[in-house]
């Protein structure tokens, strides 16, 4: 299925939009492929960084790298399991199973994800969640939305919360050392497997992230922004190969970088 006309008929334009097509089809391709691993059950080793892996993250990879090849040639490529490859200023940046101990254990809070960087800005986001039968995407200047998967009519527009005061706010992070940095008067949530999500529905206000790597990072760092919030990584600027940040509506931003004198 295509994407839904009229969640975005007027909001991306040119390339990009050719660009965000491109990504929904081929994440909706290893979505397949990875659902049919979930049902079946995977084993999980751990890889030299102790991180687990499956033979599921490396198929959903391949398959990936093929589609997307096929659509654009000559495009570079960086995802978690088999690296960079490639000399475009386009690089297709890929995570083929975020939450690879939720998936191999057949926990539902598990996602497909793309992004795509062009001359070093990400310009495109996709996210699916297969099991949970969810898609989130979005195009610089264009908006973030979230459907059903396989998408539908059902597409909706997202948008960060407006909450301005830490009294009013809630808050999730990573661990409890993290948490433990939010200002008293905010509220912290009972941990989440999918709290980025949280944050672009409004559901909560921040999210402090301190860890893993660009491919975790990058379709969030845009979607979040499309949403109209706003993210600080851990040197101060907004790049998703600096280990992490600080996520969080825009009302609350700058409060919250210097309550935690962030970075």
């Amino acid at each position: 299925m295509g994407i839904s006309r009229g969640a975005v008929t007027g909001e991306y334009a040119g390339d990009r939009m050719d660009d965000l097509r491109v990504a929904l089809d081929a994440a909706d391709r290893a979505a397949e492929l990875a659902l049919a691993h979930h049902a079946a059950g995977v084993t999980a080793t751990p890889k030299a960084d102790g991180s687990p892996v499956t033979e599921a993250d490396r198929a959903v990879e391949r398959l990936l790298r093929e589609t997307l090849s096929a659509a654009r040639p000559g495009d570079a490529y960086l995802g978690e399991e088999f690296g960079a490859s490639g000399g475009s200023d386009r690089v297709w940046i890929l995570d083929p199973i975020d939450g690879t101990g939720y998936f191999s254990r057949g926990d539902p809070n598990w996602r497909i994800q793309i992004a795509l960087d062009v001359r070093g800005t990400t310009e495109v986001a996709v996210v699916v969640a297969p099991a949970l039968r969810r898609c989130w995407w979005a195009a610089r200047g264009g908006g973030a939305f979230e459907s059903a998967w396989p998408r539908d009519d059902s597409a909706r527009r997202l948008a960060v919360s407006t909450t301005a005061t830490f009294a009013d706010a809630v808050f999730d992070a990573l661990d409890d050392a993290s948490r433990a940095r939010f200002p008293p008067a905010a509220a912290c949530t009972p941990v989440s497997p999918l709290p980025l999500v949280e944050l672009v529905r409004g559901e909560i206000d921040a999210f402090l992230a301190e860890r893993y790597h660009t491919w975790d990072h990058a379709p969030w760092i845009l979607l979040v922004e499309e949403a109209g919030g706003r993210f600080t990584d851990r040197t101060g600027g907004h790049a998703s190969d600096r280990g992490g940040g600080l996520y969080s509506n825009a009302a609350l931003h700058d409060q919250l970088r210097t309550a935690l004198h962030y970075p």
